[in-house]
């Protein structure tokens, strides 16, 4: 079985302690509707967060 993971979007953001309580949420909420929600600090830039969204 293939499993198929599509980029929907991608967004850089300021990043703050609480991003990844969004996510968590976005994440459990969301999962029954093929989606999943992705956080990484930016690598050149920490002060930025890199927010992705994913259609599984």
């Amino acid at each position: 079985m293939e499993s198929k993971i599509e980029i929907v979007s991608t967004v850089k953001v300021q990043n703050s302690p609480d991003l990844y309580k969004i996510v968590d949420a976005l994440n459990r909420t969301l999962k029954r509707d093929d989606l999943m929600f992705g956080l990484a600090l930016d690598q050149d830039d920490k002060e930025k967060a890199v927010f992705t969204i994913y259609r599984t």
